[in-house]
């Protein structure tokens, strides 16, 4: 869910720079969002990309992060792939491993690693080295698998190149009723079971892992690192706009909590009204989506916001070029998940934060006509 809000955030805010297809390179790693999004990865490490289209090609050595409507992965990568769209192709090799979410998903590359795949469509023709996990209503089997496959569909076609080399777990409605033919696997290595036991078996966890303190510290870095990227990538691609939000959070922060606790409440709200309308209750997870991702600009907002005000405290002046918000980025990243770590207060004290940098982004971009007078 993280990486969805991250590339969420991008989107949205690559879009108030009035930049299609913007970018923001930080050491090897490529940020980008915009309408249409065509980018040349070679040589480049991390990609996180955004928008109502992707075409990434060249090869990169990390990983990819990829969220958009049609999204087509062309080059390789030496990490791991995650992508989310309409329609997503992989048609590149991956080192890593590969998770792809789509209505229809198509995998024509190599992967090194495990493979999971959940759609509607499912089309697989690549080699996958470890496991593959698929899930959705038909798939097309024409690659091969190296290690254990478990499968979740409606309609499977076999291909003639098809291949398990592993176990295959087939969960189906009526066990015994999806044919596979014997080239695929031997009878003998097939355990098939009821649809009912897939929810069982990778819905839920299998039992109670307890927090331990390196997971919290672990959780504490990841996360910083995160919101450092997003925020700074953020202030590269619309700085102006950001200096506009963080300023509205430092200069009103009564008005900015108070317009930020209605815009939630507003958005949270429709999603309830579509419901009950019926009709419209098909609209319901797109108002919960937007809360969602309200919630998250303005929780990179806020912390932004923070940082610049933490360095301000210390002496330093207000950020005039790509290090000083990077800088701030990082200072109000980092502040935040200490802040966070507090028990009780601390979930409060973001809660607020996020609140308030909702409050400024809708303050600033939209001007709700009862805040005009003294936010003007």
């Amino acid at each position: 869910m993280l990486r969805v809000m991250t590339f969420l955030t991008l989107a949205s805010l690559a879009s108030l720079a009035q930049a299609q297809d913007g970018a923001f390179v930080l050491g090897s790693d490529v940020y980008q969002a915009g309408r249409l999004v065509t980018l040349n990865a070679e040589g480049r490490d991390d990609l996180f990309v955004a928008g109502e289209r992707l075409i990434v090609s060249g090869d990169a050595t990390g990983s990819g992060h990829l969220a958009g409507r049609r999204v087509e992965m062309r080059g390789a990568l030496g990490g791991d792939l995650y992508a989310a769209g309409q329609t997503v192709r992989a048609e590149g090799a991956v080192a890593g491993d590969a998770t792809l979410a789509a209505q229809e998903v198509t995998v024509t590359g190599a992967i090194a690693g495990d493979l999971r795949i959940f759609g509607d469509d499912l089309i697989l023709t690549g080699p996958v080295s470890g496991s593959l996990l698929a899930t959705g209503a038909f798939l097309r089997f024409q690659g091969t698998v190296e290690g254990d496959a478990a499968i979740a569909a409606n309609t499977i076609e076999w291909g003639p190149d098809a291949r398990v080399s592993g176990r295959l777990i087939l969960f189906e409605d009526d066990p015994g009723s999806l044919q596979v033919p014997e080239w695929v696997i031997p009878a003998e290595r097939i355990d098939r079971r009821e649809m009912e036991g897939f929810d069982k078996d990778f819905g839920k966890p299998s039992k109670y892992m307890p927090v331990t303190g390196r997971d919290l510290w672990r959780g504490f870095v990841v996360s910083a690192i995160v919101l450092t990227a997003v925020a700074a990538a953020a202030a590269a691609l619309a700085p102006q706009t950001m200096a506009r939000l963080r300023r509205t959070v430092l200069g009103r922060p009564g008005r900015s909590l108070l317009a930020g606790f209605v815009t939630m409440s507003a958005l949270t709200g429709a999603g309830i009204l579509l419901l009950l309308t019926l009709i419209g209750a098909l609209l319901t997870p797109l108002a919960i989506l937007a809360a969602v991702a309200a919630g998250y600009a303005g929780y990179v907002v806020g912390a932004y916001a923070l940082g610049v005000a933490a360095l301000s405290a210390l002496g330093r002046h207000d950020p005039e070029n790509l290090r000083d918000r990077a800088i701030a980025a990082a200072v109000g990243a980092v502040a935040v998940g200490l802040i966070a770590m507090v028990p009780f207060f601390g979930w409060l004290a973001v809660l607020l934060l996020s609140l308030a940098g909702a409050g400024a982004c809708a303050l600033v971009l939209f001007r709700p006509r009862f805040f005009v007078s003294d936010a003007a």
